[in-house]
């Protein structure tokens, strides 16, 4: 049902108008806005607290080479903006939105031609994962970048799948950045761990990995037992904490973000903005409507 909803005009003209029409609006507590100029100013307030950012303009699963092309196109944009804007110079992206379903070298070309004014203007760009049939084919596009000298990229990877621990020691090799985070598709059983207590076992495993042999990892999770677990392990390893960073997302936890800055950690918001924000929210749901009881605890335990 969420994913007809995600396609109607209707819904999203009327969740435009109204989701977004005040900075109140129950949207905009997790989307910075639809115009860059919105991801801009949410991305100013978050530095005037002494977090980190990465802006992320929303759009995926394209069906054609003309629509890769334009998000292609407002990516470059993105970069002026951001320089101009003088925020930090950190996006993420998704690669099914510049093309990877339709042709993988047209993505490859795509992804490239970000990438040259990204290094030339000292910008990260994260590669967001996404379900678990993008898995393979992400981690080979990414090799493929890094292999052309593309160093200012990381990659995003999901500790609910089987395999995960495999492809972190391939990043790892490579000395590639990792975001590790539990994952919000929905997958079966026979890719996934299903139970949350076996998703948290896998990603303390994987973490321990990271903070053992990775590059500046990113573990991004609301979660606060795994939190004080992270916190734990690095302090019982010695790494520093300029040697990795915790993320969430915008408008989730928000005094727990707070606190993470207070105690001297580095804590990166993942903001994202664009006038898809209606369809990708809905498909989100319906790809996984543990999704919505999520949200609402997050709100519930927020304290502000």
């Amino acid at each position: 049902m969420f994913t007809l909803l995600s396609r109607s005009t209707t819904l999203k003209h009327l969740a435009s108008s109204y989701g977004m029409a005040t900075p109140r609006s129950f949207a905009r507590r997790f989307i910075a806005g639809e115009q860059v100029e919105d991801a801009i100013a949410a991305a100013r307030a978050l530095q005037a607290k002494g977090l980190l950012l990465t802006l992320d303009y929303l759009g995926e699963s394209v069906a054609t080479t003309a629509q890769a092309t334009a998000a292609t196109r407002e990516y470059i944009r993105l970069i002026d903006d951001i320089v101009a804007a003088e925020i930090e110079r950190n996006i993420s992206l998704k690669l099914s939105q510049l093309g990877l379903a339709i042709d993988r070298a047209t993505c490859v070309d795509n992804m490239r031609r970000i990438l040259e004014p990204a290094r030339h203007h000292d910008f990260f760009v994260r590669i967001d994962m996404e379900q678990s049939d993008y898995t393979e084919v992400t981690l080979e596009v990414f090799e493929t970048l890094w292999n052309l000298d593309y160093r200012n990229i990381g990659v995003v990877l999901q500790s609910y799948l089987y395999r995960t621990e495999r492809d972190l020691r391939r990043m790892n090799e490579l000395g590639a950045r990792v975001r590790l985070v539990k994952g919000a598709y929905k997958e079966p059983a026979s890719v996934a761990y299903q139970q949350k207590a076996d998703v948290d076992a896998a990603y303390l495993r994987q973490m321990r990995l990271l903070l053992d042999h990775g590059t500046y990892p990113a573990f991004a999770t609301h979660d606060v037992a795994l939190l004080d677990e992270i916190k734990a392990y690095a302090a019982e390893r010695n790494v520093a904490r300029d040697q990795y960073e915790f993320q969430m997302l915008y408008g989730i936890r928000r005094d727990l973000q707070s606190r993470f800055v207070a105690d001297g950690y580095r804590m990166r918001i993942y903001v994202p903005f664009g006038r898809e924000w209606f369809p990708y929210f809905m498909r989100r749901l319906g790809e996984r409507p543990a999704n919505v009881i999520f949200v609402l605890r997050a709100i519930l335990r927020e304290k502000t």
